[in-house]
């Protein structure tokens, strides 16, 4: 028996957007990046919103934004993925 794990959800208006991000040149922090700042912004009543490309970016900024650095003790999950740790070790 074959359970696929998590399989993709890709109809054509994913297809087309993809596209479309890709023609436009922008495959970072372009136009679509600053519209789900703005709708994020908007749904959540908060201001100031960044998006960025990874849980493991947002980890790492959120640990430097708390001043956790060298020396401090941060517990984690003993099974968990590699960029929980990883994050900390930035």
């Amino acid at each position: 028996m074959n359970i696929p794990f998590s399989p993709p959800y890709i109809d054509q208006s994913i297809i087309d957007e993809v596209v479309s991000t890709l023609n436009s040149g922008w495959i970072t922090t372009g136009p679509k990046v600053k519209a789900l700042e703005e709708a994020i912004a908007q749904f959540t009543g908060i201001q100031d919103i960044l998006c960025v490309n990874s849980w493991t970016s947002g980890a790492i900024l959120i640990l430097k934004w708390l001043g956790i650095g060298a020396g401090d003790e941060v517990i984690v999950p003993a099974y968990t993925y590699s960029a929980t740790a990883l994050a900390i070790l930035h």
